[in-house]
């Protein structure tokens, strides 16, 4: 491929949106969308975990199944391309609630920064090797928890949840397949 501004654009927004279809993978549990970010020869080093991408995505699903829900937030992030290769960093926060409310191992907010290294292969960006550095982890308090204030669309980590009720093609793994395709 061509370099230049705009493919170096592109491909550091390619990059930009597998970091978010990671990060929504995980919180709806959608290991084929979490598996989708990594190549074959992918690998991962977790707090927990270090090895390579089917055995991570197995693992991390096991994990994050033990909340009653994750809410992963990329806020910053930043990317060098260098041809068909590309190292990015992205700072966030993950937050994860459950029941008991009490248990600090599972009502807490970590901060991170993902480190990744990619490649660009047939054409796509995907991860070949990630760190998940985490900079702080800090329990939420249990009585901090409030009702919402009326009735809301809630969500879920499956089908139902709005974003795949949507039909939104692009990301909507777990949808019903006649959903995914509004013409069908």
């Amino acid at each position: 491929m061509a370099s230049g501004p705009l493919e170096e654009l592109l491909a550091r927004r390619e990059i930009e949106d597998l970091v978010m279809r990671y990060s929504r993978g995980i919180d709806r549990l959608d290991a084929e969308a979490v598996r989708s970010c990594y190549h074959p020869d992918g690998t991962d080093e977790h707090t927990g975990f270090s090895g390579p991408r089917d055995e991570f995505v197995d693992w991390v699903m096991v994990a994050v199944r033990r909340f009653d829900g994750t809410m992963h937030l990329v806020c910053n992030h930043q990317s060098e391309v260098d041809g068909e290769r590309a190292v990015a960093e992205s700072y966030g926060l993950a937050y994860h609630w459950g029941t008991p409310r009490e248990d600090i191992r599972r009502n807490f907010v970590s901060a991170f920064r993902y480190v990744d290294q990619l490649e660009r292969r047939d054409g796509e960006w995907r991860i070949k090797a990630r760190q998940a550095v985490r900079e702080w982890t800090r329990a939420l308090d249990p009585g901090a928890w409030i009702p919402p204030e009326g009735k809301a669309p809630e969500g879920s980590r499956d089908a139902d949840d709005p974003v795949y009720l949507a039909g939104a093609r692009r990301f909507n793994r777990l949808a019903p397949p006649d959903s995914r395709n509004p013409s069908a």
